[in-house]
């Protein structure tokens, strides 16, 4: 893998089973310094739980032969716990014609990209209920419609959302999706709006 060494350009080689097997210095730098502890596991855990539907989904295609490439952005989060939007390409190596016998990934950090302000660890800030919530206010659902689905009072339903504003420090229910969506607790790219379960006690 040393012909990839690239300043500031991870390079992982997954099986088909988007597993880790080989990756360059810069990659082990980003993600934990100690190859053994990367090595083996599922490439998509090193992305924000917010995209790892997605990016499983994406390579999944590349590893059953549908796609041959793909390229887009991903939230990665470093060994650090630090989120960062990172330049992603992959494609399927094949083995004969039709074979996929790896996936070679390449994450470059976008042209003046900065580190995000994501939820990062896997905290449980929200209960059950609050989730559900979240995911109502999301869809659009007032409070006497959430209220009924929930089988909560109109005023456990607002107490609720007081809650939630006050977790996620905003003024309404409109900026509590929106800063939702942007530190990674909803899931981007699934309707109806879903919050992801490692936020949930």
């Amino acid at each position: 893998m040393r012909q990839f060494d690239q300043p500031g350009a991870c390079v992982v080689c997954l099986d088909p089973s988007l597993t880790v097997r080989q990756a360059n210095q810069e990659f082990f730098r980003q993600f934990d310094d100690d190859s053994m502890s990367v090595c083996g596991r599922d490439f998509c855990d090193l992305a924000h739980p917010s995209a790892q539907q997605a990016l499983h989904r994406q390579l999944s295609r590349l590893a059953d032969g549908t796609r041959h490439r793909f390229a887009g952005q991903v939230v990665v989060v470093s060994a650090q716990g630090t989120a960062f939007t990172s330049a992603l390409t992959a494609v399927a190596v094949r083995e004969g014609t039709s074979h996929v016998a790896s996936l070679l990934v390449v994450l470059r950090p976008v042209a003046g990209g900065q580190e995000l302000d994501m939820v990062t660890s896997r905290k449980k800030i929200l209960s059950e209920i609050e989730a559900r919530i979240l995911e109502g206010i999301a869809a659009g659902l007032s409070t006497i419609p959430l209220a009924s689905r929930l089988y909560l009072s109109r005023q456990g339903v607002e107490y609720h959302v007081t809650r939630l504003l006050r977790k996620l420090r905003v003024p309404n229910r409109a900026a509590l999706v929106s800063r939702a969506y942007s530190v990674g607790v909803l899931n981007v790219g699934s309707w109806p709006p879903k919050v992801v379960d490692d936020f949930v006690k």
